[in-house]
This record gives C-alpha cells, structure tokens and sequence, in this order.
C-alpha cells in the first residue's frame, strides 16, 4: 500500500478520537477447542452444529469442516486417504499426494483435490484445491476414548481459476487447532516453511544477541506475499477494511513465536536502562532505513525488519507492537487509507495524542519520525482518516 512518512511540525495533541475496533471473524469451536480466522466475504451455509460446517466465500471458494471422534483414524495421512476416496477424486491430482507433517506435536496432513461435486455430476463443473488434517486435543466426554480426534479442513473452487489457490491456502493456514496455536505460524506455513537451525544474531540496530532461525526470512515474507493476493481481492469491495486489519493480525500471528527470543533479549536489555520499554522500542524502530516498495506488497515483515534494520511504517508499528506484547504491555496499531500512514499504540500513562479504540483511551506511538511516545503530525490528526486494529486475540494474553 502507499505510504508516507510524517512530516512538518510535530506537535503534542492531548486530544481523545474515537474509531471503531476492527476484530477478527474468529469462528471459534467451544467442544473442540479450535478456531479460523477466515478471509473476508466467508459465510457460514449449513451443518449440523457439531462436527460438521460448511462455508463459502463471495469468491467462489468453498470450505468444509469436519470433526472425526477419536478411534476413526489411526492417523492424520489415514483420514486424507479416506477422504480422497469418498470423494472420488480422478485427474492427475486426484491421489492428492499426501504429505504428513508434525504441527507442533500434532499429527497433520496435507493433500492436494481435484473431483467432481455429487451435486454437479455430469456437468463438468469440476474443482480443485487442498486440504488439510489435522489432530485435536479431545474434548470432555472423548477424552478417554481409545485414537486421536482429527479436523478435516477442505478448501476448493472452479478448477480452472487457478487464482483462487491463495484463498485456499489462507483459509486453511487460519486454523488454530488449539487455543496457544493462535499465536504460532498456521499448519500451511508450519509444512511449506519449516523454521530450520536455531541462529544467533546482532538484532539490528543495536548490540543485542539472540536467537532466530535460519528460515524464518523466507517463510515470514511468503506469507506477507500471500495475504497481499488476499488482500488485493477484498481491495474494492465493502469488506475492505476488516480484510486490512486481517492482513496485519494474520502477520503478527505468523510473527509473534518466530521472534520470541529476540523480543525477550530487546526487552532484558531495555529493561536495565531509565527509559523502559515502550520508548526504547519506539526509539529502535524509528531507526531504522526507510523502505517502500509500492510495485510490490509494500511491506516488510516483521522478521525481515529485525534481521535488517528497515521498514515502512506499518511494518515498524506492527513490530513496535509486537515486542510490546512480549513484555505483557498491551498495543495496537492504526492504519489510515487517507494518510497512506501507520502508527503503533499503547496503553499506558503519558501526555500526549490519544485515540479512543475498543474502549481504551491508547496513546500514540509515531514509528518514522524521531519523536517521543505521543506526538505527531498534526497533518495526519483527523480520527475520521484512521482504522484500528487489535492484534491479539482476545484472552490470548492471560
């Protein structure tokens, strides 16, 4: 997106603008612990409120859920198996070319569809797209019984509309199949994007040493290219602004355990000086080089941001917050079309410019200019220009 950084007189506003919270469409599964963060334009379309559900987007993409009781399947690449199979897939995709992987100590799968729906049998309407199992924790009442209980996750569309593929694999690396999954890289991710070797590094910026792994780079910024095909699509339409501030929470998620010794080590350091930790991040993110790229996503992830010292003003904000968070210090950030600008905030005592966002009074943090916690531009002050955005999902901070 296009972007500019804060000019002219700074100055200190004391003033309290009210926007409205941008939170997440989280479809959460209290008997089964797990949730989706969905693309915009998902709708819920049927099931049996149980184990079955099915959705569809405004895209054409279909997505069904099924919950399988422990003891049906001996295994994740058991259940894709079987699936292939009750849905009669044919094509040179059809055997699906299973791929099992561990998520996190979970037994998953992931498979490749190519069929045709009973309901257009005969027509040609074919489709294609992915899936994915994966093992869940068994609720009360199955937690004695003998065998894993698996989620079976199906995204498909037109088969001829190879645009779609992003959407299928967004929807389906949204799922958290456990509550502490929520802020762990999503099972597409986890598969396509192993982490690899444990690094130490000198965190831009500053004499800090820590540890990252040495393909995180690569994953963080596929997954920023991906949301940004997703992005793109809702660009137009009256979704767009929840699919923006999903673009920024599907982000921190991917983030926010990829960076966990680094913000931890920041935040040690920090700790041991005067100023404590929401000014001295400030202050090392608006250090930074200052990078746009608007051919491109325009967006640094926070990963890349930290191994090399540059970034927009989103991708400082989002990290700014991002480290917040890891000192249990709530933030957010704000966005705005109108100002092609991004800035961080936080709660916590001071003077200076606050916004009004899901019933808090946050103070401003401008990430781009060299100022104090509370300042900005009074050119970019207007609350009718801004969107905020919550990061954490809710209860995750506990």
């Amino acid at each position: 997106m296009n972007k500019r950084a804060a000019r002219g007189v700074i100055i200190i506003l004391i003033l309290c603008f009210p926007f409205s919270p941008l939170h997440a469409e989280r479809i959460f599964s209290e008997a089964w612990g797990f949730s989706i963060d969905f693309p915009e334009s998902f709708a819920y379309l049927d099931g049996d409120g149980e184990r079955r559900f099915s959705f569809s987007s405004g895209d054409g993409v279909s997505l069904n859920l099924a919950v399988y009781p422990a003891g049906r399947y001996a295994g994740a690449g058991e259940a894709a198996a079987d699936t292939l199979r009750r849905l009669g897939a044919s094509g040179p995709d059809a055997a699906g070319d299973i791929s099992g992987f561990d998520y996190y100590g979970l037994d998953a799968a992931i498979f490749s569809l190519a069929f045709t729906p009973p309901d257009t049998a005969g027509s040609g309407e074919a489709v294609s797209g992915w899936a994915l199992v994966i093992a869940l924790e068994p609720p009360r009442g199955e937690a004695d019984a003998d065998g894993t209980c698996f989620l079976l996750a199906l995204a498909y569309g037109n088969a001829r509309d190879n645009s779609l593929h992003p959407l299928y694999f967004s929807a389906l690396d949204s799922i958290a199949p456990r509550a502490e999954d929520i802020l762990r890289p999503g099972p597409v991710s986890v598969f396509a994007w192993p982490r690899g070797e444990a690094r130490e590094i000198t965190v831009a910026g500053t004499p800090v040493r820590a540890a990252v792994h040495s393909l995180d780079g690569e994953g963080a910024a596929a997954l920023v290219e991906r949301e940004y095909g997703v992005l793109v699509r809702h660009a137009e339409t009256p979704f767009w602004r929840e699919a923006w501030a999903r673009f920024y929470r599907i982000i921190f998620r991917d983030a926010y355990s990829r960076l966990e010794a680094v913000a931890e080590a920041l935040i040690a350091a920090w700790k041991t000086g005067n100023g404590g930790v929401p000014p001295a991040a400030l202050a090392w993110v608006q250090g930074f080089f200052y990078e746009r790229d608007p051919s491109g996503t325009d967006f640094v992830d926070p990963v890349n941001a930290v191994l090399s010292g540059r970034g927009d003003c989103d991708s400082r904000a989002l990290l700014w917050a991002l480290v917040l968070w890891h000192a249990d210090i709530p933030a957010a950030i704000m966005v705005s079309r109108e100002y092609s600008h991004a800035m961080g905030l936080v709660q916590m005592e001071g003077n200076g410019a606050r916004f009004d966002f899901g019933g808090t009074r946050w103070l401003v943090a401008e990430t781009t200019a060299p100022v104090s916690l509370g300042e900005i531009n009074a050119a970019v002050a207007d609350p009718a220009g801004w969107i905020g955005i919550a990061l954490m999902p809710q209860g995750s901070a506990d």
